[in-house]
């Protein structure tokens, strides 16, 4: 019973994690965007994506990820074979990528603040899209653990970066072409 537990709260803290690294880039592209506004405008939008950055970042998506941890090690504590599977290596191979990307995280956001981060928005639009990369490859490894498909599964994450590739592509051409629309309305 208790492997049920940490099961599901490891896969709560998952959902819990994740939609904080996804939002805390997102508020990192506003933060950066900022930059184009006139004062007082700016110095008021930057303040306050600090403040939202720095709350997302330390109340919701760190205890996320040390609650998805702490799960991690109730399941293998109530079934250490588990530790014999090659996929786990490799998925824990992965949330080491993804670890290492939370704490990249926290290193831009003090750059952000200190006004030393030199990424543009697009840039971060695209760092943004490494979580789902990593998220896309360690669910399909615990979902198939040793029957991992390894002809498919690297075509379908070819493919997921193909697809976000073309939509930041997409976005930045609809944001131009809305940005001359003003410009030419005005």
């Amino acid at each position: 019973m208790a492997y049920l537990w940490y099961k599901a709260f490891h896969l709560i803290g998952i959902v819990v994690w994740f939609a904080g690294l996804f939002y805390l880039v997102r508020l990192f592209i506003y933060h950066v965007e900022a930059d184009a506004e006139p004062e007082p405008a700016r110095s008021i939008l930057k303040n306050q994506y600090q403040i939202m950055e720095k709350r997302l970042y330390h109340i919701i998506t760190t205890p996320g990820m040390i609650v998805t941890a702490a799960m991690a090690i109730g399941i293998i504590s109530t079934n250490p074979e588990i530790m014999k599977s090659s996929w786990l290596h490799i998925k824990l191979g992965f949330v080491a990528l993804l670890i290492g990307y939370h704490f990249y995280c926290r290193s831009l956001m003090k750059k952000l603040e200190k006004g030393e981060c030199n990424w543009t928005s697009k840039q971060l639009r695209a760092l943004n899209e490494a979580p789902t990369l990593l998220l896309l490859v360690i669910v399909m490894l615990a979902v198939f653990k040793n029957n991992f498909p390894t002809t498919t599964a690297p075509w379908l994450v070819f493919g997921a970066v193909i697809l976000m590739a073309a939509t930041i592509q997409l976005y930045a051409r609809k944001r131009r072409l809305d940005k001359e629309r003003l410009s030419l309305d005005s």
